[in-house]
């Protein structure tokens, strides 16, 4: 029998045309979901408006694709993220599972996407996500210098068709991957242009996803900006030290484990691309060292500490305007994520830092105003 469709929603939108191997199997033939016109209100209708904003768009995507009648009810999935513990998007999957109901697709099945069991082998595929990492960085700092208009997103979507037909790479032929991919960048024409150098940090939806940010990275690179953002690598190392910590002792060592493994991988891609001439945040492991004057690193609830620490190393790098964005209805960001922007501007008065909220019933001037209101500041 034929592999039936699998529906995912934006979600990683560096990340999910590489991962889509790694998602695909005898059963599931994974569909990434475009972004369309009026996905909130659609979600809006089967969820109640003050739930996060990312859960109403997934919502809005998967009802706006089912009702497209390109895909049979009977035949197809949908695949749920979930970071589980204190995030409300946790409990998606239950409610996404009555929207559906209510809409006349009960017989749709839902298919949970967490890393609770993450390790070397399963969970979240880590070898592509650092590759996806690397690729986006290299993209992102290219674009504003290309001679020619649309190079460097070519060359990454050239890169993205070749590596997605590819097994997973082993850790020293992902490092090679990434020495490739730099030296194919570097070998763009170029100009030189006045540039203004913006990093965006906070919630991890909001930060990777072109729907749930309103195409931040392209608004930003077409007001001639190099952008910074910190990669899936340092979120997924994150979860894991802090994870380190909790629950039974046998958990916590696989936790440890994975983590030594994938920072390792991590330096070696991270030294590769900085020889290359590109900017990177420090590897995880000295990045959380860096990190303990500006937040408490006990801090572990959402994205807690590990905001504060990209801030402060883009900051470092010569990244003084920051964007700290944030989806509305977010609790456990608006609470360890929003509310350490006051503090952590005391601690990096060379920087400016400026919070954004998304949110449905947020009009595209209020946003963009914000953001104007930090690109056009003129810093000392």
């Amino acid at each position: 029998m034929d592999p039936r469709p699998l529906l995912i929603p934006s979600l990683l939108d560096d990340h999910f045309p590489l991962l889509r191997r790694a998602l695909a199997s005898e059963r599931w033939e994974p569909v990434l979901l475009e972004a369309g016109p009026g996905l909130a209100d659609r979600g809006l209708r089967y969820l109640h408006s003050e739930l996060c904003y990312p859960a109403i768009l997934v919502a809005g995507q998967v009802l706006s694709a089912l009702d497209s009648g390109r895909y049979d009810p009977a035949r197809c999935g949908v695949l749920i993220g979930q970071a589980g513990d204190e995030c409300r998007g946790s409990c998606l999957i239950r409610l996404l599972r009555r929207a559906l109901d209510r809409a006349g697709y009960a017989q749709v099945a839902l298919v949970s996407l967490n890393v609770r069991g993450i390790d070397r082998e399963d969970g979240l595929p880590l070898r592509p996500a650092m590759v996806g990492d690397a690729l986006a960085l290299l993209r992102d700092q290219t674009r504003p210098f290309e001679a020619v208009p649309g190079a460097a997103e070519a060359l990454w979507q050239t890169w993205v068709d070749r590596l997605s037909a590819e097994e997973a790479p082993a850790p020293a032929a992902a490092v090679e991957r990434c020495r490739e991919m730099a030296a194919s960048f570097r070998a763009l024409e170029t100009v030189e242009r006045r540039v203004e150098k913006v990093a965006v940090v906070g919630e991890l939806y909001t930060k990777n996803c072109r729907l749930g940010n309103w195409d931040l990275k392209q608004y930003l690179a077409a007001e001639h900006c190099r952008v910074a953002v910190g990669g899936l690598t340092w979120q997924a190392l994150y979860y894991m030290d802090s994870h380190a910590l909790k629950g039974p002792a046998a958990q916590r060592a696989l936790y440890r484990a994975a983590g030594r493994w994938a920072a390792g991988i991590q330096r070696d891609m991270v030294a590769v691309l900085r020889k290359a001439g590109f900017e990177t945040l420090p590897p995880f492991d000295q990045l959380k060292r860096e990190a303990a004057p500006y937040a408490p690193l006990n801090v572990t609830v959402a994205d807690g500490w590990l905001i504060a620490a990209e801030a402060a190393a883009w900051a470092k790098l010569g990244y003084r305007k920051i964007l700290c964005v944030q989806p509305f209805a977010c609790l456990p960001g608006h609470v360890f994520g929003k509310g350490q922007y006051a503090a952590l501007q005391r601690k990096l008065p060379q920087a400016r830092l400026v919070s954004v909220d998304y949110d449905a019933s947020t009009g595209e001037g209020t946003v963009l105003s914000r953001v104007r209101m930090l690109l056009d500041e003129v810093l000392p």
